[in-house]
């Protein structure tokens, strides 16, 4: 029925745009909305209450050429379903071509999407409405104190939750205050990706195209590095069950280094690993919100967000691995 649903949503969005309902559409997998191919087209569709297609449709036409983004068809649909369509490129999502890319042909993707990312964070963010979920739990600020207080009352009310230690709550927000001035300031006004996974960069087999700016706002470019590196440490928790069999950690450990070789200046802040800590912890309060434990801990799965919080506490999270704190096989 769910499957039922998505192609009249699909056909309804191909109709209002002027175009046959009755073209031949493949469902393609997505975690956050309906995406289905035609033969020249991609139609998403967004079934949250809120306008995150909108937002894309409008920042996309201040990005640069050499992003490699489509052309946008067009745009329509009401609160909760609301839809975009663009044209659609030869290609497939690097994180399906990854398994079987050589070396050079991997590190070839990864110089070009460090030039897409060098373009990108020079774009200043066009004004538009605010996201009504935000994946980090940061607000833009002029200093740390005030950009993390969002996030400090997350963390308090995290603390409350049941089979949550409220003692590990309270260090996790006595790490937040202790780093916040990190942060300062936290104003950036040009643009991130803001979910910046191998799903959402397209591979032609020489090019590589920046997709999906739903989630893009403006913020300091290495913002981009928090989905960036949690993607590279957990890729099988981001891709299709189809193919997650075939996507190993271990195939990605060398992206955050070649990133940092082309584009050292997004990891150039004298006290870096605090910033992507508190990047990270940002991210897993708000999930932690959104999934709270429904068990003991000793039973949760190990990458709940209680688990990761617990991680990075004791000095074993993935940051601390590529940071070299511990060993990769930790």
């Amino acid at each position: 029925m769910t499957s039922s649903m998505a192609m009249i949503r699909a056909r309804k969005a191909l109709q209002a745009a002027g175009f046959d309902s009755g073209l031949h559409l493949e469902r393609a997998s997505s975690v956050t909305n309906e995406v289905w191919l035609a033969e020249d087209m991609v139609i998403r569709i967004n079934t949250q209450r809120d306008h995150r297609l909108r937002r894309e449709m409008l920042l996309t036409g201040a990005l640069p050429d050499c992003i490699g983004y489509p052309p946008v068809i067009e745009y329509g649909g009401d609160l909760g379903s609301d839809w975009l369509i663009v044209g659609r490129l030869p290609g497939q999502p690097l994180s399906r071509a990854w398994p079987t890319m050589s070396v050079d042909q991997r590190r070839q993707a990864i110089s070009q999407l460090a030039e897409r990312l060098k373009a990108l964070h020079t774009v200043e963010a066009p004004r538009v409405e605010g996201l009504v979920y935000q994946p980090q739990l940061l607000d833009r600020a002029p200093n740390g104190e005030a950009a993390v207080a969002r996030l400090r009352d997350a963390i308090r009310t995290a603390g409350r939750l049941h089979n949550v230690d409220p003692g590990v709550m309270l260090d996790v927000d006595h790490l937040v205050h202790q780093s916040a001035s990190v942060l300062e300031p936290f104003d950036g006004t040009t643009l991130v990706h803001g979910d910046l996974t191998f799903e959402n960069l397209l591979w032609d087999g020489e090019h590589l195209a920046l997709l999906d700016f739903e989630w893009a706002r403006p913020g300091p470019p290495d913002l981009d590095l928090d989905v960036l590196l949690r993607f590279c440490a957990y890729p099988f928790l981001h891709v299709a069950p189809d193919y997650e069999h075939l996507t190993l950690a271990a195939d990605y450990a060398p992206v955050p280094y070649w990133l940092q070789e082309d584009y050292p200046e997004l990891f150039s802040h004298r006290r870096q690993f605090e910033r992507v800590q508190l990047y990270s912890i940002a991210w897993d309060v708000q999930e932690l919100l959104r999934f709270p434990p429904l068990t003991a801990v000793a039973l949760l799965h190990e990458h709940h967000p209680y688990n990761r919080l617990l991680r990075l506490l004791r000095g074993v999270s993935y940051l601390d691995q590529m940071n070299g704190n511990v060993p990769i096989n930790l």
